[in-house]
């Protein structure tokens, strides 16, 4: 594979990134076109096991003033939306307050149990309405005492439940949690976090980031991966290792591998690199990673401590 572009096998060690100020999901740093939900008609070879993805966002417990959830592009049938057979797909965004993670049916993958628990603050559906195509919906103003006060999960935590609840097609969007209702400007010391990411790979011959944190308690991770469709390969990296290639999944199918942790990765961000090699312009995947105990392990927006970061000489791709 030929990249024109310089590698440089050096690493740099990435330290204090909770001082970054950004709450866009995907993160600029991941590389991420999108996210993605399919119509829960659709078929799972199209890169969507489940029509659902949750993430939670944690606010400072010191913020006092509201602030704003923001969803680029909510509508299916636009320009960055993936048509089956003529759009029909309709997407529910549902936001939960108090509540809403005080349940271990919420540290999973799969949308079972009772994890709509909390109370809802804010819901809404879109379907092919082309006055939010390739524009913002804002959900909001939000006051920060309507979430759960976890001071373990960086303050008050919300979640917002996204499910492709009829219909066969992929609804592409982007989030940003900001202190404007007009404007994306991130909320000083927030964070975004998920136990399960669905989203499109990137067109281009690029490379896609996933940082998973590893605790204190972790001696292993099973990485577990959903229709690469041959379109990219998967390099983990740590404190301990340079880099490994991981198992790849095929189409419509899922792949996973085991990977031991040493001393030196605990309290650290692994480095999921995702890198683009095939020429597939619609690929849509989902990934997910668990420790020894089979416990759902929390991707971050802002990685939490050091990143073992290889330094690659590719640029992110603009927004």
């Amino acid at each position: 594979m030929k990249f024109n572009t310089i590698l440089l096998l050096s690493f740099i060690l990435l330290v204090n990134t909770l001082q970054v100020k950004a709450q866009a999901i995907p993160a600029k740093n991941e590389n991420i076109p999108f996210l993605v939900t399919f119509g829960k008609n659709s078929e799972d070879s199209w890169g969507d096991d489940d029509n659902n993805q949750i993430i939670f966002f944690s606010i400072p417990k010191d913020q006092k003033t509201p602030f704003y959830i923001r969803v680029y592009d909510p509508d299916t049938g636009g320009a960055h939306d993936e048509n089956k057979s003529g759009f029909n797909t309709t997407t529910k965004f549902s936001l939960y307050g108090s509540g809403c993670f005080s349940n271990k049916d919420i540290e999973n993958k799969d949308p079972v149990g009772n994890y709509k628990r909390g109370n809802l603050i804010h819901t809404k559906s879109f379907a092919g309405q082309a006055v939010y195509d390739k524009k913002w919906y804002t959900f909001g103003p939000i006051n920060p005492l309507e979430g759960e006060l976890l001071p373990e999960l960086g303050g008050y935590i919300f979640k917002l439940v996204i499910e492709g609840i009829n219909g066969d097609d992929g609804n592409l969007y982007r989030l940003f949690m900001s202190v404007k209702s007009k404007e994306n400007v991130p909320v000083e010391g927030g964070n975004a976090f998920m136990y399960e990411y669905s989203f499109r790979v990137n067109s281009a011959k690029q490379i896609s980031h996933l940082y998973p944190y590893i605790d204190q308690y972790t001696t292993a991770v099973k990485q577990l991966n959903f229709d690469f469709d041959a379109d990219a390969y998967i390099k983990l990296i740590s404190m301990s290792q340079p880099g490994v290639k991981v198992k790849t999944s095929a189409d419509g199918v899922w792949a996973s591998s085991t990977h031991e942790m040493k001393e030196k990765d605990k309290k650290t961000c692994l480095d999921l690199q995702i890198v683009k090699t095939g020429t597939r312009t619609r690929n849509n995947v989902v990934f997910y990673i668990t420790n020894q105990r089979g416990k759902f392990m929390q991707f971050h927006s802002i990685p939490i401590g050091a990143i073992p970061k290889k330094k690659i000489g590719i640029r992110p791709s603009k927004r």
